[in-house]
């Protein structure tokens, strides 16, 4: 189930502060779906095409993670995208007890591994765009945060 706040002005990316958010049980359904929702944001916002490229991809690992590790009765799950000041941020919160570990600078990661290589992908891409990537833990568990510039 997927529940929408939508505060989005469809126009271009809002140089004044805008912000969209889902919440969703975070299962294998709501992967694709939070993703479609992004992208139609995204498009809405007149993202171009890198930028929003990156936050699809980012926001479909970090989906991921939150259902794989956070899943199972862990509560709910919550996506948002801001933009403003220049800045688009992708948030995924989720009440999971435990904290990703953000992959080191120039990080190796075990070609045969299932494992460990979405963040890291994500934190090289945001890092090309001239962004970053975060974890922030809160009572309620944990939000790991892209943030880039809109262009």
């Amino acid at each position: 189930m997927l529940t929408t706040a939508d505060t989005a002005d469809a126009a271009a990316v809002p140089a004044l502060r805008s912000w969209v958010h889902w919440v969703a049980d975070p299962d294998a359904a709501s992967v694709p779906r939070v993703r479609s929702r992004v992208r139609a944001t995204l498009d809405g916002w007149r993202v171009p095409a890198e930028v929003a490229d990156a936050l699809l991809l980012a926001v479909s690992e970090l989906v991921g993670n939150a259902v794989r590790h956070a899943g199972g009765g862990a509560g709910r799950m919550r996506v948002a995208v801001v933009a403003g000041g220049g800045w688009l941020r992708l948030e995924v919160a989720d009440q999971g007890a435990g904290l990703p570990r953000l992959p080191a600078p120039r990080a190796e990661v075990d070609p045969e591994s299932e494992c460990g290589r979405g963040l890291l992908m994500v934190q090289l891409m945001t890092a090309e765009l001239g962004g970053e990537l975060s974890v922030v833990a809160h009572e309620f568990g944990k939000c790991v945060r892209v943030r880039v510039p809109a262009s």
